[in-house]
């Protein structure tokens, strides 16, 4: 199954057993696949070098990596404007289309305030979860 996982379900995956280190389980199992844009990537960059727990650049670079080595890469044609109270968070909405994805996982409050979005449904990492018990 296709999904765009936002940076912040990726972050908390990392550095934090729950919910979202299951979505990153659930990709390692290989029953998800993620679908992320060069934009997500160099969201996910800036956000784990700004971090407060530091990893080394290179440990950095080996996430980008792999994520890069087992997701989807897409490059969006189409500029959206859905997300009104933060428009950067259009990079995931934008994504999901591109890539025919069913799910947007996300702890983001603006995203999940939409709930769906042309038939992708914005859900939090336990909700998701749930579709594999």
């Amino acid at each position: 199954m296709k999904v765009v996982i936002d940076t912040n379900v990726f972050v908390s995956g990392i550095f934090w057993k729950g919910q979202s280190n299951k979505v990153l389980n659930l990709w390692k199992e290989g029953k998800i696949t993620p679908v992320v844009s060069t934009d997500i990537l160099s969201e996910f960059t800036k956000v784990m070098s700004d971090f407060k727990i530091q990893l080394p650049e290179d440990m950095i670079k080996e996430w980008v990596n792999l994520i890069l080595r087992n997701s989807i890469l897409v490059e969006p044609k189409e500029k959206l404007a859905v997300v009104k109270d933060d428009p950067k968070d259009d990079m995931f909405i934008e994504a999901a289309v591109t890539g025919n994805v069913k799910y947007i996982i996300s702890q983001n409050k603006h995203l999940l305030k939409l709930k769906s979005f042309k038939g992708i449904k914005i859900v939090r990492p336990e909700e998701f979860n749930k579709l594999f018990l």
